[in-house]
């Protein structure tokens, strides 16, 4: 690559005595404080205010120097009128915790205990022979004639079943509804709710079912039917936490959900079965009272219990 001179390198090279660079046809001086062949640098007001030329700084010193970013470049501003909004955003995001969506052994032991236990029915349900499966079937079912013999066993067998195993959609909704209910109103007390609207939405089908065969309405071979699973108890507590979200949530969710149990009810596949899901799902709605001063109770009692380890860390 040639090098260009500079106006210095040029005067050097003219041999002494020789014609001055304007005499021998060359171009016309330099200005002063310019470079050869270099963009005009930037002038600035010294002291005095007189124009001069910027000094660039030394390369060594540049090398050294942090780079300087600006807070623009990387972070957008954000205007002051929409501060108070983002703020309570962002920390209500980073109060979200995705895991409390499901059961945990220390967090809510019932429904984790209860998942486990269903889970190792529903691989039974799905691996073992159907012969088996369908003798523990018939064991477990609430029909009217074990209902008239063993009451209490097959009331608590039943409730051991999930329809159609773990990718039945009651599955899904026994691990989040239960969670979140657990989660309010303690392990016992949820067991309650599932429990209470199992029984009573079982005895309120099967007992019309018994009602309409001595009636001649139905045949004697209703009493033998199958009748089995947790629907009922889920549809009950889903009833029942309806009423511990807030209105934007709960209303829809209940709402959706009796939809989805009409539809069922009008396309006649099951009646009494999707009638038992109604009544269950009316049993959780007439719970919201007591649900509710559960809440409160369990609350009070948390506080309490974070109370007394702030001052025992004290």
């Amino acid at each position: 690559m040639e090098r260009i001179a500079t106006a210095d390198t040029q005067a050097s090279a003219t041999p002494p005595g020789g014609p001055p660079a304007a005499e021998s046809g060359s171009a016309a001086p330099l200005d002063s404080g310019l470079l050869d062949a270099m963009p005009r640098q930037r002038e600035v007001p010294d002291e005095a205010g007189e124009l001069v030329f910027a000094t660039p700084a030394p390369a060594t010193a540049l090398a050294c120097a942090p780079a300087a970013v600006s807070p623009s470049a990387s972070t957008p501003a954000v205007p002051a009128e929409y501060a108070p909004r983002i703020a309570p955003a962002l920390t209500a995001l980073r109060r979200v915790r995705p895991w409390r969506l499901l059961p945990t052994p220390t967090g809510t032991p019932f429904t984790f205990c209860y998942g486990v236990l269903l889970v190792v029915t529903s691989l039974i349900a799905q691996y073992a022979g159907p012969t088996l499966v369908g003798q523990l079937h018939q064991a477990s079912s609430t029909d009217v004639t074990h209902l008239l013999r063993d009451p209490f066993l097959v009331l608590v067998a039943s409730a051991l079943w999930i329809v159609g195993g773990m990718v039945s959609p009651y599955a899904f909704l026994f691990l989040l509804v239960l969670t979140a209910l657990e989660r309010r109103i303690g392990g016992v007390r949820t067991a309650g709710v599932f429990l209470f609207g199992h029984i009573v939405a079982t005895l309120a089908t099967e007992g019309t079912v018994g009602i309409a065969v001595l009636a001649g309405h139905l045949p004697a071979s209703s009493l033998h039917r199958l009748d089995y699973g947790i629907s009922f108890g889920v549809a009950t507590s889903i009833g029942a936490l309806a009423g511990l979200l807030r209105p934007w949530l709960g209303l829809p969710m209940i709402t959706l959900f009796a939809w989805t149990l009409i539809q069922s009810l009008f396309a006649f596949t099951d009646p009494m079965t999707n009638w038992g899901h109604l009544i269950s799902l009316t049993i959780g709605i007439t719970t919201w009272p007591l649900i509710r001063r559960w809440a409160r109770a369990a609350q009070v009692a948390r506080e309490a219990g974070a109370g007394r380890v702030e001052v025992a860390g004290v």
